[in-house]
């Protein structure tokens, strides 16, 4: 069965209009769902839709109603919010390019893929991906869908193009709110090399499929010794520890790099570098016996 449309419509440059297509990229990942249940009958909570005075009411019976003030309503039927005319809802109008940096990633909501409508939109299409491509730059515009009105980002995608919605500005918390206790003092420059080395060390190809959700396998294995019976052991978790100084930082980055495993070719030079002051220490101890010497000229 074939992909269904998240939306149709045409992409506008100007006097150029694209007829496409556009699909969800994303889906929902495994989710371990529960109900509410009443512990002595083991029976599962409902609940119903009721109006305070008259008790339960029909689906049918029910409109949306925005609150102007407290306990007035308008009343909307869905026709009317339907018929609510803007032209976003059919035309994606790019009206400005950007290079992709000069967006923030903080702002990136949901991907979509975007292919043309027919074959007749295809040339069109092409032109337009193979012109992003080419001048590295990111359509802008803006997408009325399921209720609200979206600013979208444009940008090529293999043989496609991907759509991205953007968050407004008032949508994004600022970070200087969060950052600001943060202190502006240089790093040591040895622990700025082991981590450095550390990095280097762990890096390697991203393969999404490498990765899954652990906790929700740990859930899936809970159920199913709570079904068949076994004794559940809980334990209290534990708060990780903090380090309180650069000696515990040190130490702690040079175990890591001591562990085997990790990455190959450049962290190996740069491992040799960081060992030097382990070795420090052992070339001063001799001169700590110098009382033996001069015990011995004394002899003499």
């Amino acid at each position: 069965m074939a992909a269904r449309a998240y939306w149709k419509g045409q992409i506008r440059l100007a006097l150029v209009s694209i007829p496409v297509e556009i699909f969800s990229a994303t889906k929902s990942g495994a989710t371990i769902a529960f109900n509410q249940i009443h512990e002595p009958t083991g029976k599962r909570i409902k609940y119903e839709k009721v109006v305070p005075g008259v008790g339960p009411v029909d689906a049918d019976e029910i409109v949306k109603g925005f609150q102007y003030e407290k306990g007035h309503y308008v009343l909307l039927d869905e026709d009317e919010i339907e018929a609510v005319k803007l032209e976003s809802k059919k035309t994606l109008e790019l009206t400005q390019f950007v290079d992709q940096s000069e967006i923030d990633v903080l702002y990136y909501e949901k991907p979509y893929y975007v292919v043309p409508a027919d074959d007749l939109a295809e040339e069109a299409f092409i032109v337009l991906r193979e012109a992003l491509r080419r001048t590295k730059k990111v359509g802008l515009g803006q997408l009325a869908l399921r209720g609200r009105e979206y600013v979208v980002s444009l940008k090529p995608c293999g043989r496609g193009m991907v759509l991205e919605t953007l968050r407004y500005a008032d949508e994004v918390n600022k970070a200087q709110s969060y950052f600001r206790d943060i202190g502006d003092s240089k790093p040591d420059e040895e622990l700025l090399d082991l981590a450095e080395t550390l990095i280097e060390k762990k890096t390697a190809a991203f393969h999404p499929d490498e990765f899954h959700d652990r906790y929700i396998d740990a859930l899936k294995d809970l159920i199913e010794r709570k079904r068949k019976g076994k004794t559940i052991e809980t334990e209290a978790e534990e708060t990780p520890s903090k380090g309180s100084n650069v000696i515990d930082l040190m130490a702690a980055l040079k175990k890591s790099l001591d562990k085997k495993g990790g990455g190959e070719g450049k962290a190996k030079p740069a491992a040799k570098k960081v060992t030097a002051p382990r070795k420090a220490p052992a070339k001063k101890t001799p001169a700590k016996k110098v009382p033996a010497k001069t015990a011995a000229r004394k002899r003499a």
